[in-house]
């Protein structure tokens, strides 16, 4: 865990311990705080040490956050937060994990029970406790009891790459029946976040108990959580929860950009449409200038917009925002000077400049690589074996020699395809910015990555230094990977990625967004800032197989979310144009 990730958990915990004590309005202030601490392309916590005032750059990080961040840095701790812990001293992560119990469940149940623990829960439920507390009764204690095991083995937020697959397939089997108008996903997975709580499906029907049938029947669910008319909730793909909604198709627009979210987007929206006497909800768009009470009704007023997701926008004279920027960060006043970015496509990625063959830990020959990328499109390929060096599993790495050996390899395979085929390594950045390969093996080959795979603890300048000295190496193209992430099980380096871009900009080094779903690094505020400082986007697969080139669209999606722009991605350039920038 980085710093600035401990920053943000204190913060989260701070917002469950208040809620669970019924406070209004803070808890929220403090979620949107970590939020934006974790997105932040700058380490926060050098912020807090070396001058505190610009922490206010930070979305949502006011003066009274902007103390608290400053006293936890100084003193691993914030005063308040013990205080809170000390009054409710819960393990409020495990227990909120139980499907149906929030924060203020957590607290009615410690000063109803004393439960503090799952054990403690699980005691309460077996023992009928529960249902005597006040606001609950026997269904809601059964529905706990059912839940608490699998709480118990439950694991992080999904990845985007395992819920994606799971969600197209439900839009497919839901877009066959025949009651469904519409269907699309909504929530985080649309907005193509790196991970995701839960799967978010909305439909468009007249017969909405019909397409809860349908889904609560697909072959894939593995446990029916709720069904009623209009919603469901099941668990399907080892666990992964898919939430549905139906809706009537005349306001399906207006739900789908509703329930995509993100919250900040629908708050700013909401408030710049109230400026202009619109209100704006899941049921449509309405002009209240002639309405005494807005608040009186969700459809008061005069509908105009909701039938499509385009039409919410056009009430405001506003284009419609693709749904990755839809954050809060500006992409509203974007629109409204009409300086949206012209986002890059999955079609514009041209090939792939970071690929693994059984050369050093790939599982297929380099002729079985190239023959794959040119299947799915591509006009060229780097073959970027692994180098030999620190952080290589099973010392698979390649040496000098082996890599010229390589290079003659690879160009005798590529003579008989029509695909361009560039020959480059995977090359090791060392814990002091050294490369694990000769320089004069490295002026051999068309393309070198440079990628960080050991060392990874450390933290702010130690972190930033070192990948900048090798973006400043000459004879290096790509940064791969660079905090070296491995979502859900570890956070990687904390770097300065404006410093770090600055640097790539001024080298002509290209900052990669690893597509593999396990990384997807850099992600989208640390494209924003690279690209901000001019510095060129790789997206790539790191594909050690031929079915990972299809790994691709999540690399695109998450540049998408950073603003990407195809003149900003390197291998989204002509292979002349390419050829040109490596040289």
């Amino acid at each position: 865990m980085t710093n600035d990730d401990a920053v943000a958990g204190a913060l989260e915990e701070m917002a469950d311990l208040l809620e669970a004590n019924d406070v209004e309005y803070k808890p929220r202030a403090y979620r949107r705080a970590a939020e934006n601490i974790r997105d932040h392309p700058a380490s926060v916590t050098d912020l807090a040490a070396d001058d505190p005032a610009q922490l206010d750059e930070i979305d949502g990080v006011g003066d009274a956050i902007a103390e608290k961040i400053v006293e936890y840095v100084e003193t691993d701790t914030i005063g308040e937060l013990e205080d809170l812990r000390q009054e409710l001293p819960v393990e409020m992560e495990a227990l909120t994990r139980v499907e149906g119990v929030g924060p203020k469940t957590v607290g009615t149940l410690y000063r109803a029970l004393g439960v503090r623990t799952l054990t403690d829960l699980d005691r309460a439920a077996r023992e009928e406790k529960i249902r005597e507390v006040s606001g609950f009764g026997a269904k809601t204690e059964q529905n706990i009891a059912e839940n608490i095991e699998f709480a118990k083995s439950a694991r992080e937020r999904e990845l985007l790459g395992d819920g994606r697959p799971l969600a197209d397939a439900l839009l497919s089997h839901l877009s066959e029946h025949e009651t469904v108008e519409r269907c699309e996903v909504a929530g985080s997975i649309r907005r193509w976040k790196d991970t995701v709580g839960d799967v978010d499906v909305l439909a468009a029907s007249e017969d909405s108990e019909a397409v809860v049938e349908a889904f609560t029947d697909w072959e894939r669910v593995e446990d029916v959580i709720e069904a009623g008319t209009h919603k469901a909730s099941v668990r399907a793909g080892g666990g992964v929860r898919l939430d549905l909604r139906v809706v009537v198709p005349d306001e399906f627009g207006s739900a789908l950009q509703y329930f995509t979210g993100s919250k900040d987007h629908n708050v700013a929206l909401r408030n710049y449409a109230l400026d202009r006497d619109v209100k704006l909800n899941e049921y449509g768009a309405f002009d209240i200038s002639e309405v005494g009470d807005p608040d009186a009704d969700q459809r008061v007023g005069e509908r105009i917009g909701g039938t499509t997701e385009e039409s919410m926008y056009e009430a405001l004279g506003l284009p419609r925002m693709p749904p990755e920027i839809r954050q809060g960060t500006g992409e509203i006043e974007a629109a409204a000077e009409n300086d949206l970015p012209d986002l890059l496509g999955e079609d514009d990625v041209r090939g792939d400049l970071h690929t693994h063959s059984d050369w050093s830990d790939g599982g297929y020959q380099i002729e079985e690589m190239i023959a794959a990328a040119a299947d799915v499109g591509h006009e060229y390929l780097a073959v970027t074996d692994h180098a030999s060096g620190p952080g290589i599993f099973g010392n698979t790495g390649l040496d000098d020699e082996e890599l010229l050996e390589q290079i003659d390899a690879v160009r005798e395979v590529a003579a008989d395809h029509d695909i361009e085929v560039l020959t480059g390594v995977e090359t090791n950045v060392d814990a002091d910015g050294e490369l694990s390969t000769g320089d004069d093996v490295l002026d051999e080959l068309d393309l070198v990555v440079a990628s960080p795979h050991s060392a990874l603890d450390a933290d702010g300048d130690a972190g930033t230094d070192r990948l900048i000295a090798a973006v400043e190496h000459p004879a290096v193209d790509v940064l791969g990977h660079p905090h070296g992430r491995l979502l859900n099980q570890r956070s990687g380096l904390d770097l300065d990625v404006p410093d770090l871009a600055a640097a790539a900009a001024d080298a002509d080094t290209a900052l990669e967004v690893n597509s593999n779903p396990a990384r997807l690094d850099l992600w989208g505020r640390p494209v924003r800032a690279a690209i901000e400082a001019g510095a060129p986007i790789a997206i790539d697969t790191d594909a050690h197989s031929p079915g990972e080139f299809e790994h691709v669209r999540y690399g695109v999606h998450t540049a998408r979310r950073g603003w990407a722009e195809p003149a900003d991605v390197l291998n989204a350039w002509s292979i002349d144009d390419l050829r040109e920038f490596l040289h």
